[in-house]
């Protein structure tokens, strides 16, 4: 029996969207999602520039779908094989080749809030609520949650946060870091589209240059990441996208990124 379309596709202009599609679920994360997003990612359009991941309805994310752990004859399986095939998400979103955006509402909980960690730029509806919620089922994190919380908030919130069982608001997490933008919850769908764009306009190789950057400089010695920027910025000097860039400054117009393949 083929499963229900959990995941949806669109390509607009440059802008590859993704979006959890299961509303009545709150795009409850099971292994048909996983599989399905999976094969969104897999199938990236070559013209797409940038990826938008988006969920449909009320809620971004609430997590696993405790309805099919509860019903599960053998669950340490279950959300052994849910955590490794998730986890391929989340590692495939870390090494999408165009940055990626998130644009989130409602709530993000669980593994959601990992999957915010492997994107780029996050923007939050103001009234959004994020909540851990691994506490209330008796279970440590996955998804790189602990990840993203501990990167964020410092170690100290972090277990606050997971040990009581906490939740923070869409202020909270702006203001720690973990959502990069907050916009009114009506304006989210068109802001985040807008800034996926502005995105894609860019020197998306570059960026994702600048993203192994960032991602990388809390483990490295100042040292190593001087080493670092000094071989990829050459690298970048060698792209299309450096010439078109250094060409367009000096003669004093907007660079046009999308021309320099």
């Amino acid at each position: 029996m083929t499963s229900p379309a959990l995941v949806t596709t669109a390509v607009d202009g440059d802008v590859w969207r993704i979006t959890l599609d299961s509303p009545a679920t709150g795009n409850a994360l099971d292994l048909p999602m996983a599989e399905q997003l999976l094969a969104a990612l897999a199938g990236r359009p070559e013209e797409a520039r940038a990826l938008l991941l988006l969920g449909n309805g009320p809620r971004f994310c609430v997590g696993g779908n405790v309805t099919d752990l509860a019903a599960s004859d053998d669950l340490p399986r279950l959300i052994g094989q849910l955590a490794q095939r998730w986890h391929e998400v989340v590692r495939t979103l870390l090494y999408t080749p165009v940055p990626v955006v998130a644009g989130v509402h409602g709530e993000v909980a669980g593994a959601g809030i990992g999957l915010l960690g492997a994107c780029d730029i996050v923007v939050c509806g103001r009234k959004t609520k994020l909540r851990p919620a691994y506490g209330s089922l008796g279970l440590s994190p996955d998804g790189g949650s602990s990840w993203a919380l501990t990167r964020a908030l410092g170690a100290p919130r972090a277990l606050e946060l997971l040990l009581t069982d906490g939740s923070l608001t869409a202020a909270d997490a702006h203001q720690a870091g973990l959502v990069a933008r907050l916009v009114d919850d009506e304006r989210l769908g068109e802001a985040a589209v807008a800034l996926a764009s502005q995105v894609a306009a860019g020197p998306i190789r570059a960026m994702v240059r600048t993203r192994g950057l960032v991602r990388r400089a809390a483990i490295r010695t100042l040292e190593d990441q001087l080493d670092e920027e000094a071989r990829l910025i050459e690298e970048s000097a060698a792209d299309p996208e450096g010439r078109e860039g250094v060409r367009a400054s000096a003669e004093k117009r907007r660079p046009d990124f999308r021309l320099a393949t």
